[in-house]
């Protein structure tokens, strides 16, 4: 028999989802009848498996250790994950919430199986500091709250907890967590202004499209991006931008559709000009960079979060290019 006493990054959840992760390689059908014969019971008690649990039932199985190993599949980490963990620069770090600035080429979450990504270097970062172990894993993944494009660079905020996942998720959906890129675009821009649109996303391409007014059938979405010059010299401009909504290659696309690509942009960019800035300083890759947070106030818990400001430096690629470009 095993006892498991429900920790706060469980509670919230049904017991029936909370078995598919605690005994994730069983069939659901094995629960179900396991619930049946009060094998497995909640609070000493026969249950369904749609009740919710709380911070501090107990879930015990009445299985041998054996059928029970048998049916949990540890959290295997590659060894080169444990190797680019180490490199993860981190900005800031509490019991919840532990923000990174992500480099350029990294991805924020695997699309694929074999794909090491951020959240995987996270995991790795965190059960080598001793914050997670690999039996909480069992139920509980920290993971990302906000993604940034492979080749885009900067502040990514995580979850350690349940508590600070659902709350910094929460803050960025109703925006009252602000998000500030710094970029290189092409031409001179003296006036800072707060310009909408609607974006499409062509699926096959990986490619969105900004119009003037909605699509029919709801095949667009609104976005709204603001942003402000910080120099401006030589044909090119650095811009801070606030991202309002945040859709896919919103940024990107807006900037490039009122006639001021960001350097380095090979989807949405110009070619001959990404080609020039290619063989002078090597750049491969757009010039944008997840710079600042503003953190509204938070819950007790987040305290030393509330009201405060987070800044992620640009890799030093972009202040070279910078520094050059504004000479």
């Amino acid at each position: 028999m095993r006892e498991i006493t429900i920790v706060k990054n469980e509670a919230g959840q049904r017991l029936d989802k909370f078995l598919v992760k605690y005994l994730n390689k069983a069939p659901k059908s094995f629960f179900y009848k396991m619930l049946r014969k009060k094998n497995i019971t909640l609070n000493g008690k026969k249950a369904e498996g749609a009740e919710k649990l709380t911070e501090g039932d107990i879930v015990r199985l009445f299985l041998s250790e054996e059928t029970i190993e048998g049916f949990k599949e540890s959290y295997q980490l590659d060894a080169k994950v444990n190797q680019s963990a180490e490199k993860l620069e981190v900005l800031y770090e509490d019991s919840h919430v532990v923000i990174i600035n992500k480099p350029i080429g990294m991805l924020s979450q695997r699309a694929k199986e074999t794909d090491v990504s951020l959240v995987e270097l996270l995991i790795a970062y965190l059960l080598e500091t001793g914050s997670l172990t690999k039996e909480e894993l069992s139920t509980f993944k920290p993971s990302v709250c906000n993604r940034l494009d492979r080749n885009t660079s900067g502040i990514v905020i995580a979850g350690k907890s349940l508590f600070g996942l659902q709350e910094m998720s929460a803050r960025l959906q109703d925006r009252s967590l602000h998000k500030y890129y710094r970029c290189i675009v092409k031409g001179m821009m003296t006036k800072g202004a707060r310009i909408e649109g609607y974006l499409a996303k062509d699926e096959k391409t990986n490619k969105v499209s900004i119009y003037a007014k909605d699509l029919k059938d709801g095949e667009s979405s609104f976005i709204e991006t603001e942003y402000k010059p910080i120099i401006s010299k030589n044909g090119y401009t650095l811009l801070e931008v606030l991202l309002i909504t945040g859709k896919t290659h919103q940024i990107r696309a807006h900037l490039s559709s009122i006639g001021h690509p960001i350097i380095g942009d090979m989807k949405y960019g110009e070619e001959a000009l990404n080609k020039k800035l290619q063989k002078q300083y090597g750049l491969k890759h757009q010039l944008l960079h997840s710079y600042r947070l503003e953190f509204p106030n938070l819950p007790k818990e987040l305290d030393k979060l509330s009201n405060q400001k987070i800044i992620a430096p640009p890799p030093k690629l972009f202040q070279n290019i910078e520094k050059k470009l504004f000479i």
